[in-house]
């Protein structure tokens, strides 16, 4: 399996990077996030791979980050999401998101991506939940299929997460709160607004 690739981008689109490695050019699909964070072409990259291989195909998704890429290999381990839908998840909601709104319930946040319709919404949220709940109560971050850890959710959401849960809120109420806010607010900041936010709906 390929992890990642490091060299010289040849090409790159809102859906695909050609990635130049030792002479071979590595073409991977990748979400429109993952174009807008590359480097300008000619210039040194790397991206965080997953490989695809079916009877007719073998294919290569890449992404920017790792948490990135623990995301797609999570989502695509849900029943009926392809790597074409999981590419299209993570074009509109970057891995935070994706973590808030499983945790949240709020499958109609996945309704956004092209091919999710409010069925597989409900399907998502309700095969990560216990995935990704753990990680955002804990700050731990997620466990993947292969048991091993990447952050689930920006060191501050984490942190807001844990000392609502700490209030006595529920992890769920604690999420959806959460959810609604800029996740690269400071932690305090955080706390404050969702704190308002859980008090304006009670």
């Amino acid at each position: 399996m390929i992890y990642c690739l490091t060299g010289k981008l040849l090409e790159k689109a809102p859906d695909y990077a050609v990635v130049s490695c030792g002479g071979v050019g590595y073409l991977a699909a990748i979400p429109s996030t993952t174009a807008g964070a590359l480097p300008a072409v000619g210039d040194t990259c790397t991206l965080y791979t997953c490989m695809n291989v079916t009877e007719n195909d073998v294919s290569l998704f890449g992404f920017a980050d790792k948490e990135s890429q623990t995301m797609f290999r999570l989502l695509t381990g849900v029943s009926g999401v392809g790597p074409k839908v999981g590419l299209a998840i993570l074009s509109v909601l970057s891995p935070d998101r994706v973590v808030l709104a499983v945790s949240a319930g709020d499958h109609k946040a996945f309704t956004a991506a092209s091919g999710v319709g409010p069925k597989l919404g409900q399907r998502i949220v309700l095969e990560l939940k216990d995935k990704v709940g753990k990680g955002l109560a804990t700050g731990l971050g997620l466990a993947d299929a292969s048991g091993t850890a990447a952050p689930a959710a920006t060191g501050g959401v984490a942190q807001a997460i844990a000392a609502l849960t700490g209030l006595g809120y529920t992890g769920s109420e604690a999420a959806q709160a959460i959810a609604r806010l800029d996740p690269s607010l400071p932690v305090q900041e955080l706390i404050r607004l969702a704190l308002q936010g859980i008090g304006k709906g009670r």
